[in-house]
């Protein structure tokens, strides 16, 4: 077994190096989650940045939970390797921006310090979106989330994002210091809105004057990321020793395509990210919706579809030619609920995205796809329902897929095999489901009544909640997968 990735001398030629020197680079980027997927977008384009215009814009990270990601990029000197897959071959860049890893649980009071660094002015997050701690039914905090609960009983020793985010804010207010620009890069419709609704709501709870301090001062700019990542296999770590010479258990893959829109709303200045082929503009919700609707509506709906179906990998669902055509029926449908997006053919837009799903060098796993569904539905799926209904549409293809949900929401598979539903509603689901007999009309009455999830315009009409019963009641009773 080889060395460590711990430096660029000696590399094996085949890995594309960063092209700038890192001992110039300085901590402005503070990132919370750094995650597969953080590895696979943010941290790249960033170095891309970095090469075109020789800024200093350097990152640190830190993890708010486990410590694997943070303890393997310390023992690497921040280095890691992302491995491009596509039919092609696959192909190593060691990326270079990160300067330090932390562990928030073992000293939250470090990372506390770092947030009150002036030399810090974006801390920046993919948590996922349930660690925000948000109430989906009143748009504020949550406050029955641990997190926000355990944070709002003790804020100056917080321990989730928000309460984290309020207190770094509140202490440099009190120094006098400028604030950090906040951004998220998680999968939440009107991120940057959202994460400043809860941060508002969170410091008006703890300290008014706080709250009004940071809604005159703090800029929350909203994103919208793309990038296929899959998590990290044998395989991957295999392929970036071979490609780099190097051990690296912090190596992630991912697809070539890659796209990042950005709200420029920095109060404090920002790396040239727009050199590095990053779309910064005053309003990204026609960008973001156009991806929450189209890919993540479709990549849901195979991710049920397939799981149910015994299939593990989307690219495997998509040699299904009755699921592939799904798919683009579904991106079609979302399509219609879109108003024009800037410099995007929607059609075009679709077509890549089906050449996406199918690539077969991309091993993206339905059950992972498939996890937090109470979280990804809304935004993915109902939403847009309910706006196709309105237009007079049968939004056929959603009741599919909210059908798909309900039928992998009573977690056993077709063989009678129990499997985690990895949702943070799971306890209340199962609940709902305990005694109700399994056939589509009666698991789908009582999953519509689960608070908060489906607005009221969908399960009032009763045509689509029967269509959602009947392709319910085929998939339940019907152990091949059907075509739709």
């Amino acid at each position: 077994m080889s060395d460590r990735l711990k430096d660029l001398n000696g590399l094996a030629p085949t890995a594309k190096l960063p092209a700038y020197d890192r001992s110039k680079l300085k901590a402005g980027i503070l990132h919370l989650g750094p995650g597969a997927f953080f590895r696979a977008h943010f941290a790249p384009f960033t170095d891309a940045a970095l090469a075109a215009t020789g800024s200093d814009w350097g990152i640190e990270v830190a993890s708010l939970r486990t410590p694997d990601v943070a303890d393997n990029l310390t023992a690497q000197n921040g280095l890691y390797t992302m491995l491009i897959r596509d039919t092609s071959g696959t192909t190593a860049q060691v990326i270079g921006p990160i300067l330090k890893a932390h562990v928030a649980p073992r000293d939250p009071s470090l990372l506390l310090s770092r947030l009150e660094d002036p030399a810090i002015r974006i801390v920046s997050l993919t948590v996922t979106e349930k660690a925000y701690g948000l109430d989906v039914r009143t748009g504020g905090l949550d406050l029955t989330h641990p997190d926000v609960a355990a944070d709002l009983a003790n804020r100056h020793a917080p321990r989730g994002v928000v309460g984290y985010l309020v207190e770094g804010l509140a202490r440099r207010r009190a120094k006098g210091v400028a604030p950090f620009t906040p951004l998220s890069c998680d999968n939440l419709p009107s991120n940057g809105a959202v994460l400043k609704r809860l941060v508002l709501d969170f410091a008006g709870r703890v300290d008014p004057e706080l709250r009004a301090w940071i809604e005159t001062n703090v800029s929350f700019p909203s994103t919208m990321v793309d990038r296929i990542t899959p998590a990290s296999t044998d395989a991957t770590y295999a392929d970036a020793e071979r490609l780099t010479g190097r051990q690296d258990l912090a190596a992630i893959e991912t697809e070539p395509f890659t796209q990042w829109v950005i709200e420029d709303h920095f109060a404090n200045g920002r790396p040239d990210w727009d050199k590095a082929g990053v779309l910064m503009v005053d309003e990204v919700s026609a960008y973001e919706k156009m991806k929450l609707r189209m890919l993540n509506g479709a990549h849901s709906l195979l991710a049920y579809l397939g799981y149910i179906g015994g299939y593990e990998y989307i690219r495997d669902v998509m040699d299904d030619d009755g699921l592939a055509a799904l798919a683009r029926r579904q991106m079609n449908a979302a399509s219609e609920t879109l108003d024009p997006v800037p410099g995007i053919d929607l059609e075009q837009y679709a077509d890549e995205l089906i050449a996406r799903f199918a690539n077969k060098a991309i091993a993206h796993r339905t059950y992972q796809i498939a996890m937090d569904g109470t979280q990804k539905l809304p935004q993915r799926l109902l939403e847009p329902a309910t706006e196709a209904l309105a237009q007079g549409s049968k939004a056929e293809t959603y009741a599919i897929a909210v059908a798909a949900w309900m039928r992998y929401a009573l977690g056993i598979d077709r063989n009678g095999k129990a499997y985690e539903l990895r949702d943070p509603r799971a306890e209340e689901i199962a609940t709902l489901l305990a005694d109700v007999p399994r056939n589509g009309g009666a698991v789908s009455a009582a999953l519509f009544t689960l608070p908060g999830l489906f607005p009221k315009a969908l399960t009032h009409n009763v045509a689509w909640t029967e269509d959602v019963a009947n392709k319910l009641d085929i998939l339940i009773q019907d152990n091949r997968l059907p075509l739709f």
